[in-house]
């Protein structure tokens, strides 16, 4: 059996009694590594019979769903994709029916859709058409009927795409087996068909789809079904192993490359100098030979030959730089010919934030906020990707001569997408370094705030010099975190600059900002919460003062104490 997702699937519909068929039904599966990250899709619409557009709205839905969500950057979860794809195809249908027909039900169809990405059947669901699964002979309805009864024999839906510029849409996910069979049908069937007869004609036609689907129709036809009569059948025939991951197979096959120095050729690049190395990994300056330009040629050590687990993540670096284009993140690529393992990246003249902080202790709070405005640009690249970088360091972040700033270094950056296919590309634990990672991804439990965390604490170093808890060897439990004011180490700080540090800086993640634009805003413009200093004790505010002060008053006192025992 093969180890790929694999799929059969047969369709019938017909208008019945109608004079034009506003049912519409397809699957799509695409090749290659499309049908690994983002799988099977498949959908059902049923345009409503009042709406004057609704055999367009049904066939715009289907086809542009599938299209639609095949174009989705592969990092974002099937939910994500999903949900944002029928969110504006529902916007697109409103406003057309408002535009074109003058009525909130010009172009109203229902929609049900499933993906099926590696083991996990996704399904999405507004209106009246129903998904069933059939396992084991047994038959389940999936979906939820949308429709409201405002008497005993007249009902209308109560959801459905085209009604509203808001959309409210019914998710689930479950494992699936191979046999299984997703059986689509429209309200022209299931009002005409019993469950029991649903399941009784798929046990007969035992596993035939084609047959299967006519049979179906037939009966409803039979059984005086007055509306279009649409069924779709999808069987799993075979599933992907859980931890499949072709495409790292396929590269990892590719062999070391030779000892490197200047003047050695590889592939299409020519070394001009080393620039690092260390246990890890050796980074070259390189020329393209096509095109003269220099370039960035990362290899992998040597020491790492027979370890899967950092020729992961070296892989992973590549998969995700090739998938982010922004100004400020370091642009990784194309090595379409290449005959070794190593990847290439723009070649940045600068030099990193951390040699920064060192010639320019304590920046000016305008400065900072520049570099801060880049490094957040940068970010959200991830995070709109569904992204968290995770590693964020001023080691990790170049300034070049222009004083443009970007982000490196993708080795750790958690992919929710991929984590759907149990992918390499995933990223593994967090390698954050300790004091940058956020506390909460020591347990696993890393967010876009993980991120607001690591750019809090760059933050603060820019404005301080300093680390907010001190400098560590290792991590240290959040209980026994503990926050130095910022204006300790820079009187220039202001309290409400200081506020927003320390609430980026939060060990609980929960307290943190939301967003990263909340946090810049907060550097620019004092929140009324961080105007005032708060009556926080002495000890707290600043312990050394504290303990100099209980000094000097025990000295006083031993003093005078001194003083009456000699008298």
């Amino acid at each position: 059996m093969s180890n790929h997702l694999q799929i059969d699937y047969a369709a019938v519909t017909e208008k019945g009694n109608k004079e034009e068929n506003a049912d519409a039904a397809d699957a799509l599966v695409p090749e290659g590594s499309a049908l690994t990250n983002k799988g099977i899709a498949a959908a059902i619409c049923d345009g409503m019979s009042s709406s004057e557009g609704g055999v367009e709205a049904a066939q715009i839905c289907v086809r542009s769903f599938m299209d639609d969500y095949l174009s989705t950057p592969d990092s974002w979860t099937v939910k994500t994709a999903a949900t944002k794809v029928l969110g504006a195809l529902n916007r697109w249908l409103w406003s057309q029916g408002q535009m074109r027909y003058d009525s909130a039900k010009g172009m109203v169809t229902t929609f049900t859709g499933l993906v099926i990405k590696s083991t996990t059947a996704h399904i999405f669901h507004v209106g009246d058409s129903r998904i069933y699964l059939f396992r084991d002979g047994e038959l389940e309805q999936m979906t939820q009927d949308h429709r409201v009864w405002v008497g005993r024999d007249r009902d209308f839906l109560s959801r459905a795409m085209g009604i509203d510029a808001h959309i409210d849409i019914d998710y689930r996910t479950l494992a699936v087996e191979p046999d299984d069979i997703f059986l689509f049908t429209t309200d022209g069937v299931t009002g005409y068909v019993t469950d029991n007869r649903l399941r009784q004609i798929l046990r007969e036609q035992d596993g035939h789809l084609q047959a299967s689907a006519q049979a179906i129709m037939e009966e409803a036809l039979r059984n005086g079904s007055h509306d279009n009569v649409t069924c779709q059948l999808l069987k799993v025939l075979s599933l992907p192993q859980k931890t499949e991951d072709d495409i790292l197979q396929k590269i990892t096959e590719l062999p070391f490359p030779p000892p490197m120095h200047a003047g050695v050729r590889i592939d299409n690049y020519e070394i001009l100098r080393e620039l690092h190395a260390s246990s890890r990994s050796e980074v070259f300056l390189a020329r393209d030979l096509e095109s003269g330009h220099k370039v960035i040629l990362k290899t992998p050590s040597e020491n790492f030959r027979d370890d899967p687990a950092f020729l992961d993540s070296f892989l992973h670096e590549e998969w995700v730089g090739k998938r982010i284009s922004n100004p400020h993140v370091l642009r990784v690529l194309d090595t379409p010919q290449r005959r070794f393992l190593y990847n290439i990246a723009e070649y940045v003249e600068g030099q990193s934030l951390r040699q920064w902080i060192t010639d320019h202790p304590q920046t000016h709070i305008n400065t900072a906020r520049e570099y801060l405005t880049q490094i957040v640009d940068g970010l959200r690249a991830f995070h709109r990707l569904e992204m968290i970088h995770l590693d964020l360091k001023p080691e990790n972040i170049l300034i070049d001569k222009a004083g443009v700033l970007k982000i490196i270094d993708f080795g750790s950056t958690r992919v929710a997408g991929a984590t759907e296919i149990k992918s390499s590309y995933a990223g593994g634990a967090p390698q954050a370094t300790v004091d940058y990672g956020a506390p909460e991804c020591l347990k696993g439990q890393c967010s876009n705030r993980s991120d607001i965390y690591s750019l809090g604490v760059i933050a603060y170093e820019l404005l301080t010099g300093s680390l907010p808890y001190g400098e560590h060897d290792k991590p240290v439990q959040t209980g026994k975190l503990r926050y130095v004011p910022a204006s300790r180490h820079n009187r220039h700080i202001q309290p409400w600059v200081d506020g927003a540090l320390r609430k980026a800086l939060h060990p609980d993640p929960t307290k943190r900002y939301d967003t990263l634009s909340e946090f810049l805003y907060d550097l620019s413009h004092p929140n009324p919460k961080f105007t005032h200093v708060t009556n926080q004790p002495l000890m707290e505010r600043n312990p050394l003062a504290f303990w100099k002060g209980a000094a000097a008053l025990l000295l006083v006192l031993n003093l005078v104490l001194l003083y009456l025992l000699i008298r």
